[in-house]
């Protein structure tokens, strides 16, 4: 067979697990920054591929048949995400690593993805990227983080559970495959789900928001957007790390640590 079963995706999950959580600190750091890079690229790409598309379903479908290659990117490279990191709960309950060492590696990997996610939003408001057409793209831009940072707590919670079960599943999808075109597409599907139904993920919110913040601060861009008729007054700092950041994290870290905790119950209780 070109997969591997269930049981044994989960036995594979649990040793890479534990050394992902014995990684030294600056190599974990760097492959969290590279993680942060390839999601932030996707969604710059899918920004600027949908912010012209008028019909909702048209533009969703665009965002989901693009975005998901980050994560492959992240999967092949064996790049360090802390969405997918949730997982680490496998080799927690398997008594391969400790509590303290799957946090170690989540705060590490938190603030190494941050930083590459940062750096391009950054990169794109100041770049100048966002001047697709005549500054549409930048306006789309703003548009899209205001929304994110109006959402009610409550829901961007459930939103980060959904998003994380799938991303999860995504992860574990891919490792089942023993060949480059299986590990992608089981990589590809879930995620491609998430981005169209517009769940919420942690570390893609670490580019959207911030590249509509940086934008906001560029008189051209904020113009534009006055002109449009497009409302930022929930675009500040403080609704981004409170009322999305924050429970989307959290709500990601239920999914992700759930479908963790499922399929070590599944497939791995009483093997360790």
């Amino acid at each position: 067979m070109n997969l591997f079963t269930p049981k044994e995706c989960a036995a594979n999950y649990a040793a890479a697990g534990r050394a992902k959580t014995q990684m030294p600190i600056p190599k974990m750091f760097l492959l969290a920054v590279l993680a942060g890079f390839f999601i932030a690229m996707g969604g710059a790409v899918t920004n600027t591929a949908a912010h012209s598309i008028d019909n909702v379903g048209i533009a969703r479908m665009v965002c989901g048949l693009l975005f998901p290659f980050g994560l492959a990117m992240v999967v092949l490279t064996s790049a360090e995400l802390f969405t997918g990191n949730t997982l680490i709960t496998i080799s927690v309950l398997d008594g391969q690593t400790t509590v303290m060492g799957i946090l170690r590696n989540w705060a590490v990997v938190y603030l190494g993805n941050a930083a590459g996610a940062m750096l391009v939003a950054a990169g794109c408001a100041f770049g100048g990227q966002l001047n697709y057409s005549g500054g549409q793209l930048a306006v789309f831009t703003m548009k899209l983080a205001a929304g994110k940072c109006a959402l009610p707590v409550g829901g961007a919670i459930i939103l980060g559970i959904l998003c994380n079960v799938l991303v999860t599943a995504g992860v574990l999808l891919s490792l089942s495959a023993k060949d480059l075109t299986g590990r992608v597409m089981g990589a590809y599907l879930p995620v491609a789900f998430f981005v169209i139904c517009g769940f919420e993920h942690c570390i893609a919110n670490l580019y959207y928001i911030p590249a509509g913040l940086f934008a906001k601060t560029i008189p051209a861009y904020a113009a534009l957007a006055a002109e449009s008729g497009v409302d930022l007054t929930a675009l500040t700092w403080e609704n981004f790390l409170l009322r999305n950041l924050l429970p989307v994290t959290i709500g990601n870290i239920i999914g992700g640590t759930a479908m963790g905790g499922l399929y070590w119950y599944c497939y791995r209780r009483g093997e360790a």
